[in-house]
């Protein structure tokens, strides 16, 4: 089938809701001995992308974007998670980990032609590394203690930290490292939400946008710089990508079934069976951080007490959740962060579903059970509000049957729409929203203290943070491990703190995990090579199609 052919029949679905339902070769068994070149890669996302400044790059629909325009000095193995060359051919670091030296490839340019040598390293990761008040660029969560950067020679950047940042190396390696061109870095935040104005020395260039609806990406062709121990070397094998936001799960993966579409990501659990009866692959691309999970704001006087936190932890009935709504691609978790998580600890034994032992903690903490069921004490009820958070797969799902499962211990949660136009301001006040929706991929010790540190996401809307309510909630000795993590220079020291920070969280209940987000895609059986980064965002640089 045609690109072009499939590309109308995509459209006229798309635009009638109705699905073109020809059939015809999908379920045929393509074989190629080698990668076949030219096509156009049709990728349903399920969201628009939202800022592409790199360091925003976590939003699954942004990184899915950055993963295809940018480059990374360093490339972290998805098998292995070792840090191996890229821009960077070596690098070297002193022994308190507060200086590190990066040795350039030669050569690499950025698509608008200038170089991407050591002066533009050292401008991204200042940038970075500091922030830019003026054009309202944030710092970026992976690096943390950066200083100064240092231009050795035109191939040679230094970097020089205040304290250790052991965690800077594999920070290089992560979406939000891309580096970019001067001209980017020159551009306000606000500029960064138009994928045309991402200069990045990826395989692939924007060539339109259509604002919220889709992007087109097209091979570079004189792309000679892809990671150094990847099978796949010079130009992508793809003419080009078309990325087009499809909401709809149904049309997703209707439109990936009729042939119209390629690739789609979010492909709920409900939908696997589909694909893989009609011999689609699935792809569950692990997120190796922390855990989809429930944060509470202690600020909020509702969930202040700990025997609140508590009961509430141990009246959330994950193996219900995960075995009613999930398929085995979502491990229950065990945890604050997955099994597949550097410094992982099995904490399910602080973790167990007692409603009883919840109604004890809620009695001991005041709460006792009105008319209606729900609990009162001096007048008011226990009821909380959350977010239904839009990319975590059928969080509204999760958080109406974790309702439930309150409401048998007396407690009340009212889930509030994804989309409300409120949702962003009432997320940064603890009075309005008690508790968040939190989840984080990181292949690195230092993704707790990305999700926890009031200083990065401030899950915990701790004062010092992100909200600009005036707040009295601060843990110090919870921010001191956190800190910790991000500074001990002997590996092992590393993990034996991030498993003191997942006890540390779970015995003061300032989080309920749930379950491991994957990031799930169905392909079509003629798409070969697709390949995802260390934390489930795809990389199309060594695919290709069968069939064009």
């Amino acid at each position: 089938m045609h690109t072009l052919f499939r590309l109308n029949a995509l459209q006229r679905s798309l635009a009638s809701g109705a699905l073109f339902l020809s059939l015809a070769g999908v379920n045929t068994v393509y074989a190629a001995d080698a990668a076949v070149k030219g096509g156009t890669l049709i990728y349903l996302e399920q969201q628009a992308h939202t800022n592409l400044y790199p360091p925003a790059g976590g939003f699954y629909p942004n990184g899915g974007l950055l993963n295809q325009i940018t480059d990374k000095l360093t490339w972290q193995n998805p098998k292995t998670l070792q840090v191996e060359p890229w821009i960077a051919e070596s690098w070297s670091t002193n022994a308190d980990k507060t200086e590190y030296t990066f040795k350039l490839r030669p050569g690499v340019t950025f698509s608008d032609g200038t170089p991407l040598d050591a002066n533009a390293v050292a401008k991204n990761f200042d940038t970075y590394g500091l922030g830019n008040k003026q054009n309202r660029l944030p710092v970026s969560e992976v690096i943390n203690n950066y200083q100064r950067s240092e231009v050795i020679d035109p191939l040679t950047v230094k970097f020089y930290f205040k304290k250790s940042s052991p965690g800077f190396l594999q920070g290089t390696a992560t979406i939000g490292s891309g580096l970019v061109s001067l001209s980017t870095l020159a551009r306000s935040f606000d500029a960064l939400g138009d994928a045309r104005h991402i200069i990045g020395s990826g395989p692939f260039v924007v060539k339109d946008e259509k604002l919220g609806r889709e992007v087109d990406l097209v091979a570079r062709k004189d792309y000679q710089w892809g990671p150094k121990n990847l099978t796949q070397q010079g130009p992508a094998n793809l003419d080009g990508i078309k990325i087009i936001v499809t909401p709809e799960d149904s049309v997703r993966i209707g439109a990936l079934l009729a042939g119209q579409a390629d690739v789609i990501r979010q492909v709920q659990a409900y939908d696997e069976k589909q694909a893989s009866d009609q011999k689609f692959p699935i792809y569950a691309a692990p997120t190796r951080g922390i855990n989809d999970s429930i944060s509470f704001r202690p600020d909020n006087p509702l969930v202040a007490d700990i025997n609140v936190r508590q009961a509430l932890l141990h009246a959330t009935y994950a193996r219900q959740v995960v075995d009613t709504l999930f398929s085995p691609n979502y491990p229950q978790a065990t945890s604050v962060v997955a099994k597949s998580a550097a410094g992982y600890v099995d904490l399910s034994d602080k973790l167990k579903y007692d409603p009883e032992y919840a109604k004890q903690l809620l009695d001991k903490a005041g709460w006792k059970a009105g008319s209606d069921g729900i609990r009162q004490k001096e007048g008011q009820r226990l009821v909380l509000n959350i977010y239904e958070s839009l990319p975590q797969p059928q969080n509204k799902e999760v958080l109406q049957l974790i309702a439930q499962q309150w409401k048998q211990v007396g407690v009340a949660l009212t889930v509030r729409a994804g989309d409300a136009g409120s949702k962003t301001l009432d997320s940064l006040d603890p009075i309005k929203t008690p508790l968040t929706v939190s989840e984080v991929g990181r292949a690195d010790p230092d993704v707790i203290k990305s999700q926890f540190y009031p200083a990065n996401r401030d899950a915990l809307l701790q004062k010092g943070g992100s909200s600009d309510k005036v707040q009295n909630f601060r843990d110090d000795k919870l921010n001191q491990l956190l800190v910790d993590i991000s500074a001990a220079t002997d590996p092992q020291q590393r993990l034996k703190l991030a498993g003191d920070a997942q006890r540390y969280l779970l015995d003061n209940a300032y989080v309920i995990p749930i379950f491991e987000e994957p990031q799930v895609f169905a392909a079509a059986p003629w798409l070969k090579g697709i390949n995802f980064e260390a934390v489930g965002r795809p990389s199309f640089y060594g695919a290709w199609l069968e069939k064009h």
